[in-house]
Parts: structure tokens; sequence; C-alpha cells
């Protein structure tokens, strides 16, 4: 049995400099975590964005705890670029790490086996290799005439953090159809995990949570967080927070706007706009 914990004492085992992965806006994430390591004011944070970036990471930047961060990409999406990513790299604030979506995912897989590096062959003839000297282009080592293949450093993130719709005492994780977050926990040293509900109920027991479900000896941590994502959705259970996604986009442009909505989200002033019980079979 794991020991539940508060939001708080999760960020507390997040240390300055520490590299943490988190996953991409469709994938579970974790704003009740932001909110915690915001608090905690934790810096010097390497954040690798598995694979892209959006609200999470522009906010964890804005506020000053992000030095470097690898990723494909980081963007509002439709609500367009990020502006405190934007302005960060603009000014020199911030490391950034070009990669692409398979090439993260890929090391991520070397990461979880314990394999020093992954082959990628899709890489070849791009100009980012030219911005990566940690990635090694090599001939074909089994000589089979398939010409050149990229090797990929494995990434083992200190911590992954994401926010699950459900969770049990235990310390199993159900993350359903999210299979990405399985490579993501598995190369992690620590996973810390919030969640809408904790149930008494051992998940891996049922035939039908058991194949959606992370089992404990990948878990570090779990906190219970009703609406964890916020303003961020939880596909399958809520909707994103429309209308503060967009202050955000319009606030955020400025340093002067973007502390101003830091305030109220590390206050927990953000508009509620899905009343009633979170299901746990919406997947």
């Amino acid at each position: 049995m794991i020991d539940q914990t508060s939001i708080d004492a999760l960020a507390a085992q997040v240390p300055d400099g520490a590299l943490v992965a988190m996953p991409a806006e469709q994938s579970f994430v974790s704003m009740a975590m932001v909110r915690a390591l915001i608090q905690r004011g934790v810096r010097d944070m390497h954040l690798l964005c598995v694979p892209i970036g959006s609200l999470a990471a522009d906010m964890l930047i804005g506020a000053g705890c992000v030095s470097t961060i690898e990723c494909a990409a980081v963007s509002l999406g439709e609500f367009g670029l990020a502006p405190r990513f934007s302005a960060a790299v603009e000014e020199g604030k911030v490391r950034i790490i070009d990669s692409t979506c398979p090439a993260i995912h890929a090391a991520l897989q070397a990461g979880e086996k314990g394999i020093p590096f992954m082959p990628l062959t899709g890489l070849i003839g791009t100009d980012i290799l030219a911005n990566r000297d940690d990635w090694k282009v090599v001939d074909d080592p089994l000589g089979k005439g398939n010409g050149p293949v990229v090797l990929l450093p494995a990434i083992r993130p200190d911590f992954a953090i994401f926010h699950a719709p459900l969770a049990d005492k235990f310390g199993d994780v159900w993350i359903g159809r999210r299979r990405e977050l399985v490579p993501l926990a598995h190369a992690a040293k620590t996973t810390l995990v919030t969640a809408e509900r904790i149930t008494d109920e051992k998940l891996v027991a049922s035939d039908t949570m058991a194949a959606g479900t992370l089992p404990n000896i990948y878990i570090g941590g779990i906190a219970q967080a009703r609406r964890g994502a916020k303003p961020l959705g939880l596909p399958g259970y809520y909707p994103a927070d429309t209308e503060t996604y967009r202050t955000y986009a319009r606030m955020a442009r400025t340093e002067e706007g973007f502390l101003a909505f830091l305030d109220d989200f590390l206050a927990g002033d953000m508009p509620e706009d899905m009343p009633g019980e979170v299901t746990e079979a919406a997947e």
C-alpha cells in the first residue's frame, strides 16, 4: 500500500535542477502539480515535454522555474503562440533543446529498456541534426545496406508527472488508453501522480481495469486532486476551460499580464464550468 499524500508534499520531492517530464496536453497533464511546483519556487528545472508543451510549460517558464526545455514544440494550439516560452527564448532566459516527437518517444523507450541509445532513421536529412551534437549518425551497424541511422541517447527523467482519472490506495494508477504514459513512467526514476479519485479497490485485480493500469512498482507518490487538470481538460471526463485558456493567451503576452493571471491561478481563483461528479468509465 502506498502512502497517499498532499499535492504540496509531492511537489516537495522535486529538487531544483531536476529533469522533469510532463506529457502533452491530451495525455493527462497535472496542472495541480504545476501550481504546487510554482508555489514551492522550484528553480533550474530541465523540463522535458513529451513531446509537445502547452499551458503547463508556458506557465512554468513564465514563473521562472525552468532553465532548460527539451521539446518538439511549445504552443497554445488554437489560442496561438506560447507567449512566455517565446519571450524567454528570445531573451535568452531559457535554453531550448530542439527535438522531434519520434525522437523524444524513442529516447524514452531506450530509457525504459535500460539500454544506452535507440536508433532512428527519420531524422536523416533534417537540419535538426546540426543542433544536436549528442545525437550520433552512424552507418547501418548490421551492414544490411539500410543507410545511416541516428543514435539517440536514452532519456531517464528524474521525475515523470501527470494527472490520472483514477488510482487506488495500493499505488496503482489507471491511465486507460493513454499508453504513451507507460514508457514515460517506466523510464523515469520516480513518477508522481495526482488523481481525480483514489479507490479502495485494487485496480490490477480487475479484468476490466488491469490492462489500462500502471502497477505501483512504477509510482513514487499519489495525491488526490479534484479537477487536477484544470484549466486544461481531462479527455473523456471534462473539457478544457476555453475561456480561461483564452484569457491566459491574451494576458500572458506581457510579463505584467502573466503575473496577474498567475496570482489568480496560485490562489485557485479559476472558473468552474463543469459541476458534478467525474465518472471513471468514460474511456
